[in-house]
């Protein structure tokens, strides 16, 4: 199979780029946080401190670095269940999203959404989605909610919406992007391309491989880019974002990257080869960012080896604020159910007798 992940000139050095050090110092920091913090949440699952499902962006580091590093604070972010990281360095605190994987009440939505569903209407993220695609239709909805008010003289804005490569195929990604298309929405549809949809190769699923080429049908542009490098995931992100929020086009952006583990914590991912495994291992993104920078000057060995150690101290802290966060209590199951009162809204539990005081609120 042709290597198409890194385009020709994808990668670029930090003087090419004029990046200060400081600033890439600042990437790597949050690709290791990313990395420390989904590591930690592994093993958290595995002592049972987490339920539910958990997938997490170990592989995906430089992609979610570089995305949350093109977006402003105004635009949207609509992302998929694999969440915890685009939380993290979009500026939700770890010990709050940690919190929220524990299900407790100091959880970034008090414990309601766990793992799939990080939200904060602040930062402008609406949302992990556990439903395969249907981050897409509603992300649809708020560029031409968008553009709607931006015709009434509202500052421009635009949203980024992402996905799994395997997400192209179903039809919500068709039809809306026939929308975007056709109403002319500010709206960037990133596909995170780790060549693994579930357990299928990209390459039996997907009639056109080439995924950023999926918009064609509806004249919306695609780049395909290095989605180990975060500036140069930053760069095409930046462009893809300008031209949605001046020129009112949608565009397609699909990042390559390798997923380090299987699609979730508790898949073995016994369908990959020892040599895609290896594959996978030697483009990790996090060590070949530490060794770019080193070797460019803007990091030393005794500067990468502090960021670890106060990363990992960071993480910890996280894990124990969680830990000593209180539950929820039962009497709050029913709140926020809806976002206005309900006449006849039910508060039943299972078990509870029809005429149960307390089964009906009035």
């Amino acid at each position: 199979m042709a290597d198409t992940r890194r385009p020709a000139g994808a990668r670029k050095t930090a003087k090419q780029n004029g990046d200060s050090a400081d600033v890439l110092r600042g990437y790597y920091e949050q690709m290791v946080l990313v990395r420390e913090f989904e590591l930690r949440a592994s093993e958290m699952y595995a002592r049972a401190k987490i339920g539910g499902y958990c997938h997490l962006n170990l592989g995906e580091e430089a992609t979610v670095v570089g995305l949350m590093a093109a977006l402003r604070a105004t635009d949207y972010l609509f992302t998929t269940y694999r969440d915890h990281g685009y939380a993290i360095v979009r500026g939700m605190d770890p010990g709050a999203v940690m919190a929220e994987l524990f299900g407790k009440t100091a959880g970034v939505v008090g414990g309601r959404g766990g793992s799939m569903h990080m939200f904060d209407a602040d930062l402008r993220m609406l949302g992990g989605y556990g439903i395969v695609g249907g981050q897409i239709p509603p992300a649809t909805g708020a560029a031409f909610a968008i553009d709607y008010r931006s015709k009434a003289g509202k500052k421009a804005e635009a949203v980024m919406c992402l996905m799994g490569d395997a997400t192209t195929n179903i039809g919500a990604f068709h039809e809306s992007l026939n929308l975007a298309g056709l109403w002319k929405l500010p709206i960037v549809y990133v596909i995170v391309n780790n060549r693994l949809g579930m357990g299928t190769p990209v390459e039996l699923a997907s009639a056109e491989p080439d995924l950023y080429k999926r918009g064609s049908a509806y004249r919306i542009p695609g780049v395909r880019v290095d989605g180990d490098d975060p500036v140069a995931v930053r760069d095409a992100a930046i462009a893809a974002l300008e031209k949605a929020r001046a020129d009112r086009q949608p565009s397609i952006l699909e990042t390559m990257s390798f997923r380090l583990k299987g699609h979730s914590v508790v898949d073995p991912a016994r369908y990959r080869s020892k040599e895609d495994n290896e594959e996978a291992q030697a483009n990790d993104p996090v060590p070949a960012f530490r060794n770019r920078l080193l070797k460019s000057g803007a990091l030393d060995e005794k500067a990468a080896d502090g960021i670890h150690d106060a990363i990992e101290k960071r993480v910890t802290d996280a894990v124990e604020f969680a830990d000593a966060s209180p539950d929820p209590s039962p009497s709050e199951l029913f709140d926020a159910v809806y976002a206005t009162p309900v006449a006849n809204e039910s508060r039943a539990y299972p078990g509870d007798p029809v005429t149960a005081v307390g089964s009906v609120v009035s």
